[in-house]
């Protein structure tokens, strides 16, 4: 007669199988795990202001110098133009309101492409054409001191030049231009441009708005001097002055991230031993809203980060991975810098650089914790800011008010807070049994004053 293997084992076991016994057991269990959490650094580093109504508004002094904004351009083919609107963007066309006018001035610009090596103008030279980079890199050289040529600047997607012969007829180009990488340039030569503005009284009059600009007193950061006097001797009548404030001031509104926490009233009723089915869920669905409020500091239009960075303070790699020459000089572009972020992958793409060239960084000590540093600045990683086309991004940041830096913003108070601008409120229970939570988290960023914010863009990671 055939025996089958279950009835042989019952036959042959001695004692009470693991499978039987563990349904006496009590097993022990962790809290749900969640892949979808980061260090989060930039929401420990960032410096919380209380806001009170909802709103914050950053008084500057008054600013004369226009800035030097970026401008946009659209491809179709092989041609390439500049989008009319962002002409606005080069200082000397800033006033200009006649969407026509812009237009007709955006198709005098012609093409040209460039090779990585070529020169493009000779230092010196009259400048006879504006220059804008519709694609790829270009290097400012000038004359070293001791001979060579020294890299003054470089410029990228966007970027314009000689700009400054609109207003001067005897302006020269301070160096050399020259392709770092093949690319595109626009050009606009001052024949065409003279033209157009012996015809269009807007014009004319946009440049004479510029030149009145130009001829006030102003600092090293286009700010209205404060006149005083220094090194007098005697009884000399002593200057008369005043700090004049921007009249439209900017101000911050409280964005929010928001979400509806649904629980069935029988999960919280009979499956809340050991663990609160309610707290458990509520515990995910705000580690889920700090991620997005982390992101939308780096990543929104209005106050992101990587699109309110002053155009004056973003710089561009010198040879595309990020060396120690780049964040030498993103550190010099502001006193005080606190911490600069970057991708992970980007702190991998600068230890190899370092290890290249022989060069160890020492780490420092923040918040009990050791992490990465340059110069004695903290690298901290921030997963939220952007690759694209294997290139990304650092940010640097002075932070604090003391400091006019840059503040994160939380409401001065909530209704049923449950923690520093999150709070969770209760919507009731449907016919369906199942109960509602509101979750909600308020918050902002700004920038007290431009430098307190720098960029280093076009970091790529691998070479």
């Amino acid at each position: 007669m055939t025996i089958d293997a279950d009835t042989a084992a019952a036959a042959t076991q001695q004692s009470l199988s693991t499978a039987a016994a563990r349904n006496l057991a009590t097993t022990t269990k962790t809290v749900p795990q969640t892949q979808d959490i980061s260090s989060r650094w930039l929401l420990r580093q960032l410096p919380w202001v209380p806001v009170s109504g909802g709103t914050y508004r950053v008084n500057r002094r008054l600013t004369h110098a226009a800035g030097r904004g970026r401008l946009a351009f659209v491809q179709t083919g092989a041609e390439v133009r500049v989008l009319p609107l962002t002409l606005r963007e080069i200082p000397a066309l800033r006033g200009i309101q006649d969407a026509d006018l812009l237009e007709l001035l955006a198709g005098r610009f012609t093409r040209h492409e460039y090779e990585a090596g070529q020169t493009l103008v000779e230092g010196g030279s009259p400048i006879d054409q504006v220059l804008l980079v519709a694609h790829g890199k270009v290097e400012e050289l000038t004359d070293g001191k001791y001979g060579g040529q020294a890299l003054a600047r470089g410029y990228a997607d966007g970027d314009h030049l000689g700009d400054e012969v609109l207003t001067r007829d005897d302006a020269t180009w301070p160096g050399t231009l020259r392709g770092a990488t093949s690319g595109v340039l626009l050009a606009l030569p001052m024949q065409a441009f003279r033209e157009l503005a012996a015809r269009s009284d807007a014009l004319r009059a946009a440049l004479a708005a510029h030149r009145e600009r130009g001829a006030k007193r102003v600092n090293r950061k286009g700010e209205a001097e404060i006149e005083v006097a220094a090194g007098h001797s005697g009884e000399p009548d002593l200057p008369t002055t005043f700090a004049d404030y921007e009249l439209a001031p900017r101000e911050y509104g409280l964005s929010l991230t928001q979400t509806v926490l649904r629980v069935h009233s029988r999960v919280a009723d009979l499956y809340n031993d050991p663990m609160n089915q309610v707290e458990q869920q509520l515990r995910l669905t705000v580690h889920a809203l700090r991620e997005r409020q982390e992101d939308e500091l780096v990543n929104n239009p209005e106050f992101g980060f990587l699109a309110n960075a002053d155009f004056g303070q973003r710089i561009s790699t010198r040879s595309g991975p990020p060396t120690p020459d780049d964040f030498d000089e993103l550190l010099s572009m502001r006193r005080s810098t606190r911490a600069l972020f970057a991708h992970p992958k980007v702190i991998a793409a600068f230890g190899r650089e370092c290890t290249r060239r022989g060069i160890y960084p020492t780490g420092v000590d923040l918040d009990g914790q050791g992490v990465g540093a340059w110069r004695g600045v903290p690298l901290l990683p921030c997963n939220k800011i952007p690759i694209t086309d294997g290139a990304s991004t650092v940010l640097a940041l002075r932070t604090g008010e003391q400091d006019q830096g840059v503040v994160g913003l939380v409401p001065t108070a909530l209704p049923d807070e449950f923690e520093p601008g999150l709070n969770v409120r209760f919507m009731g229970i449907d016919t369906a049994a199942i109960m509602s939570y509101l979750v909600s988290a308020y918050y902002s960023a700004a920038v007290l004053v431009p430098d307190a914010l720098g960029l280093l863009e076009n970091v790529e990671l691998g070479h």
